[in-house]
């Protein structure tokens, strides 16, 4: 009798242990581990059973009565394992993205995409359009983050730059130049095999110009900022000979461009973080412009220099004339910004200004793209051209002949007239013979 109701009880366990869902049959009595039976109200027998169903479920019980599955044990190592690669890879590649300067490189390849589109004549190569975009930002990502190795004590004291990864720790100076000769390595080999020799060319020494000339000149002399002006207007100028394998006049009208918009661009950058730069120990020239005057002057000088590029570009072919209307009004805008912090010389002014280089830059590229001229178009234009000036000079001469005859006419007192005899030589006079004229 008590065996077999240690053995009803037990198995009662093993069906609870493996099924939490069970339920006993209506009866209000268990056994306890020893064997001795106890007789439970219904609510006592409820929060038994609840307590009961608690601990079948946690996993130390579990274990200790054997009926947990060994395969646990081996997919929770894995899985923390997974979670610790995927924590790292976040981490690293949030490191690379700023050390890249993702938003600056990827502006860069804009420029580039734009000049390769612009170098491509009649059909775009959207294939080799790719491998280009690609290995410029790849350059562009390894000059970036030169530039942040060079400067990790400038970084550290300035507020805007203190949080990136090697002022902050989070990566080190060594892990840093690895990746950044990894990748800029990578993207020249990718535009010699992909694009040109001249494109790659290009593609180095902007990398060369910007993290061993411009880095080291920020903290030298305020000429920087123009050689800044330089590395920026490189990349239109990249992908125009990546399409076409030339550097051609039509081709610098986008670098020209460039240039002389980085110069109120970073004017007005410069003004509005001067004392983060006097912090990091960088030789801007709003530095040694207490006032702002020649800094705002400067600035509005380069937004006047854009205005004659859109109607250069339609006197050479580059893109039809309502980009020159557009172009014209876009730099009459930051022009009048310009003027605007140079009459009053404030942050205020300043940020409007710098808001409106942000704005000029795609508004520029973007017209100049929809508004091109592919070859087609100008073998066209130039078709009718020579046709136009074929015809004029074809009046030209018939006008000059026409007035030769009037002057032999006027200098030989016009034709002779012939007397009437003349006309008794034909039939039906024939015996008559032929009147011969002297000239007098």
């Amino acid at each position: 009798m008590w065996r077999n109701s240690a053995i009803s009880s037990f198995s009662s366990k093993l069906l609870y242990a493996s099924n939490p869902n069970y339920h006993y049959a209506s009866s209000s009595s268990i056994f306890t581990v020893d064997g001795v039976r106890s007789v439970l109200s219904p609510s006592q027998y409820q929060c038994q059973r609840s307590s009961t169903s608690s601990a079948a479920q946690s996993p130390s019980s579990l274990t200790k009565l054997g009926f947990l599955n060994s395969g646990t044990d081996a997919i929770q190592p894995l899985a923390s394992k997974a979670r610790d690669a995927v924590h790292i890879a976040r981490h690293y590649g949030r490191c690379y993205w700023e050390l890249s300067k993702a938003r600056l490189s990827m502006l860069v390849v804009a420029t580039s995409g734009t000049g390769y589109v612009l170098g491509s004549g009649n059909a775009i190569d959207f294939a080799g359009l790719c491998w280009t975009c690609a290995g410029t930002m790849m350059v562009a990502a390894s000059a970036n983050s030169l530039n942040q190795v060079f400067e990790i004590s400038n970084d550290a004291k300035m507020k805007r730059t203190r949080q990136r990864p090697l002022p902050s720790g989070r990566i080190t100076a060594a892990h840093a130049i690895t990746w950044a000769s990894s990748v800029g390595l990578a993207g020249t080999a990718l535009l010699i095999c992909k694009a040109n020799m001249l494109a790659a060319g290009l593609a180095a020494s902007n990398l060369v110009l910007y993290a061993f000339a411009y880095t080291p000149l920020k903290q030298i002399h305020p000429i920087n900022t123009w050689v800044g002006a330089v590395v920026g207007a490189i990349p239109p100028l990249l992908g125009w000979a990546a399409a076409s394998g030339q550097v051609s006049l039509n081709g610098m009208i986008l670098p020209a461009a460039l240039y002389f918009w980085q110069i109120p661009h970073f004017m007005a950058l410069a003004y509005l973080c001067r004392d983060d730069y006097v912090a990091g120990g960088y030789r801007m020239f709003s530095l040694a412009d207490a006032s702002g005057r020649r800094t705002a002057a400067v600035a509005l000088r380069n937004c006047l220099y854009l205005v004659p590029l859109g109607f250069i570009a339609y006197d050479w072919g580059l893109a039809s004339g309502w980009f020159c209307l557009e172009s014209t009004f876009i730099t009459l805008a930051i022009s009048a910004t310009a003027i605007s912090f140079y009459r009053d010389r404030t942050t205020q002014k300043a940020r409007k200004m710098f808001y409106a280089s942000l704005l000029y830059l795609p508004v520029f590229m973007s017209g100049l793209l929809f508004h091109r001229i592919s070859d087609n178009q100008q073998l066209l234009a130039d078709s009718s051209k020579v046709v136009d000036e074929l015809s004029s000079s074809e009046n030209i001469v018939q006008e000059s002949e026409g007035a030769n005859r009037k002057v032999w006419r006027q200098s030989t007192g016009g034709p002779q007239a012939r007397p009437p005899v003349a006309f008794a030589s034909v039939a039906p006079f024939p015996f008559l013979p032929a009147p011969s004229y002297s000239t007098p």
